[in-house]
């Protein structure tokens, strides 16, 4: 008989096993992809066609968001006012001054790896971005993903970054409790956007964000690039499961 307030070693086991691994929720451009100083050049360049000059250090800061937010900030720091039909030029010329870089973007170290073992071992995942459906998709013909890929998009929320919707759809899609997700960005508003949603926020330098800053807004744990989370994937609460040797995966068994 087992004593009130007292747990066996062998239930303590069960529940282990059935507590749930956690599922991931990627941001796109600068965490999955390298394609950050192309959209800040597209934005220059945009900018610039509606006679607008602004600084690449000033658009860097703003890339995460979505392109509403963007365009805010760009008239508050210009205190130029934009009507809608220079809003709607800025952001079409912003598209396709994007995709005629868009052969310059390249996966980022350890992308197709990290988002393979994650299938491999069980753990769902899904993609949220600020941008269209359109260059979005391109983007992931560079890593490649299979065409069932979860892939939410600005189109389909009602607000996007810093606004948690983006990832609240993707958790919804997957039939993920947002509170087990694991939100993955490069960008204080992808953290920004993680805590607002109540899931863990897990921080990437490869969009040119300091570690201090990730922190400050909301990561737990902050990695260079897909190839070092992969590498400490354990930190974040994954388990291999029994097929998957964990030292290839930077996961430890306990």
């Amino acid at each position: 008989m087992i004593r009130p307030g007292f747990v066996s070693s062998e239930c303590a086991v069960l529940s282990m096993r059935s507590s749930p691994q956690p599922v991931f929720l990627f941001d796109l451009d600068g965490t999955l992809v390298d394609s950050v100083y192309q959209h800040v050049l597209a934005w220059q360049e945009a900018l610039e066609g509606i006679g607008v000059s602004l600084p690449n250090w000033f658009i860097h800061r703003r890339v995460g968001m979505s392109g509403g937010p963007v365009i805010n900030s760009f008239q508050q720091e210009t205190g130029r006012i934009l009507g809608k039909p220079e809003i709607a030029k800025l952001q079409k010329l912003h598209g396709e001054c994007f995709l005629k870089r868009l052969n310059e973007v390249k996966r980022l170290p350890g992308t197709r790896e990290l988002l393979q073992t994650l299938t491999k071992i069980g753990i769902r995942w899904a993609i949220a971005t600020s941008g269209n459906r359109g260059p979005a998709e391109k983007l992931l013909d560079l890593i490649p993903v299979d065409k069932g890929t979860i892939l939410i998009t600005r189109a389909e929320v009602q607000h996007a970054k810093p606004d948690p919707d983006l990832f609240l759809a993707a958790a919804e899609r997957l039939s993920a409790n947002i509170e087990q997700c694991v939100v993955v960005g490069d960008s204080i508003w992808d953290l920004l956007a993680a805590r607002r949603a109540r899931a863990l926020g897990v921080g990437l330098l490869s969009g040119g964000y300091g570690e201090d800053e990730l922190t400050r807004a909301g990561a737990y744990r902050v990695y260079h690039d897909p190839a070092d989370l992969l590498a400490h994937l354990f930190e974040t609460g994954v388990r291999p499961n029994d097929s998957t040797p964990a030292h290839r995966h930077g996961l430890e068994s306990s």
